[in-house]
Formats: structure tokens, sequence, C-alpha cells
């Protein structure tokens, strides 16, 4: 049958829709992406960058994300919270995270907390990676150069620790009250939005994220990173904004 053009457009118009929902619950939700950032930096170190991973039992793709990394070689992996909504599901993605071949160095995000895990279980499982699980908590790396910070609050006054060289907080917003420069800082929370609408931005942002809500950010406090997270919340859903795991060459 010979469609019109005005039969034509119509399905158009209503087929249109249907692929963007299908490619956001369907494709972006877990269709990840590896980012790669030289900071320029004298380090001389590989490493990794995740957050928000808000696992729900979906075994086969944290494990895909785990195989990933591994691949990447970085030499350490830093995790900047949401592991978890329900502590249920925390020991088998600890489980799984203990697959990594590199030290883990993370910090709790607002939904790591709200699940009432035991941080106790989460710094045992990062400590046998090599790394630590940083509640307010400096650690240096005489090895690499670098020490890390591991703040747990979105406020910054009792973050100024001259030492500290790199530092990794779940919120954004953080770098608007830090006094003193950082060679790296890492975030996450965002999730970029999840749904973002070209030539507009993110639909909806949670708090403490000002304007950073993902990607690269030159700030008083020093280069931020915000990433939009591997896991989601509430919908499976993403929009012109997929995982990532980020790539820095320091």
């Amino acid at each position: 049958m010979k469609l019109s053009r005005r039969s034509f457009i119509k399905i158009g118009a209503l087929s249109i829709p249907s692929l963007i929902l299908a490619d956001g619950f369907l494709v972006e939700a877990e269709a990840y992406k590896i980012n790669h950032i030289s900071m320029g930096q004298a380090f001389g170190i590989k490493c990794v960058h995740i957050s928000d991973i808000h696992f729900k039992g979906d075994k086969a793709y944290l494990n895909r994300i785990v195989e990933e990394i591994n691949s990447l070689g970085p030499e350490l992996v830093f995790f900047t919270g949401d592991l978890i909504e329900d502590s249920k599901f925390l020991s088998v993605s600890l489980e799984l995270l203990g697959n990594l071949r590199a030290p883990v160095y993370g910090v709790p995000g607002n939904h790591d907390f709200t699940s009432k895990a035991p941080f106790s279980e989460i710094s045992k499982a990062f400590e046998k990676t090599g790394g630590a699980w940083l509640v307010d908590d400096l650690v240096k790396l005489p090895e690499f150069g670098i020490n890390i910070f591991g703040a747990t609050c979105h406020k910054a006054f009792h973050l100024d620790d001259p030492e500290a060289t790199i530092l990794l907080s779940h919120y954004p917003v953080i770098v608007n009250g830090l006094s003193r420069k950082h060679k790296l800082i890492l975030s996450g929370h965002s999730h970029g939005g999840q749904v973002r609408i070209p030539f507009w931005g993110p639909l909806y942002l949670p708090p403490y994220v000002d304007k950073y809500d993902m990607g690269f950010f030159n700030t008083d406090a020093g280069p931020l990173y915000v990433n939009p997270g591997l896991g989601y919340f509430h919908l499976p859903v993403r929009f012109f904004c997929r995982p990532e795991i980020t790539v820095f060459s320091l």
C-alpha cells in the first residue's frame, strides 16, 4: 500500500517519541562511555573515576563495569559515592567491586547514608583492594606523590588540609566553600541530570550541585570534574547523558 505524504508525516511524528523513549530506557541507561582526560600534571598516574552506581542487583552490568576498568589498567580507582540505595544489595556490590585490580578510594554519598549500610563493611572491602573508605579522612600515597582527602559534607569549612592534593566529594557544590586550591576535585551526585535536552541542559538536578552539573569546570578551588554516574535514581532512563567511566592521566 502506498502511503500519502500526510500519512507518512503522521507515522514519523508518532515514531519519534517512541524512538526517544526506547533510546532513553533501553539503550543509554546502561550504554556507558569511557572518557579520557589528560590533566598535564607531573604525577605520572593513570586513574579511573566512577560514581553513583546505585546498585540494585544487576550483577551483569556491574561486573561488565569492573571488567572494563580492569582492562584499562589504572593504578588507582576513585569512587565518589552512592554505591547502593538499599543495604540488602551491599554485600553483592562489594563482592563485585572486590574484583577490581587496583586500590579503590571512595567516599559515601547521600544514599549510602540513608541506606543505613554498615560503613565498617564497606571500609573492609575497600581496604582489601589496597584502598580506603574515606569518611572525612586524609590518606597519603608517597609512592605516587599525592594525598587524597575524602569529604562527606557539602560544606567545606573543615576541609582545608594543606596536604590534600586530590579531593573526593560526592557533592560538586563543595568547591564554593574551599579556601585553597587542590590539584583535582572529583564529584558525582548530579547524574548529569540523567535526562538532558539538547541546547537546554538537564531537566532536573538534585540539591548541592549548583552550576556544576556534569563534566569539567575550572574553579577557584581547582579543577573540578563531575562524573554523570553509572547508575540511575527513580527511573532507569538516560537521554543525552550516558553513564561514564572517566580515565585521568595525572
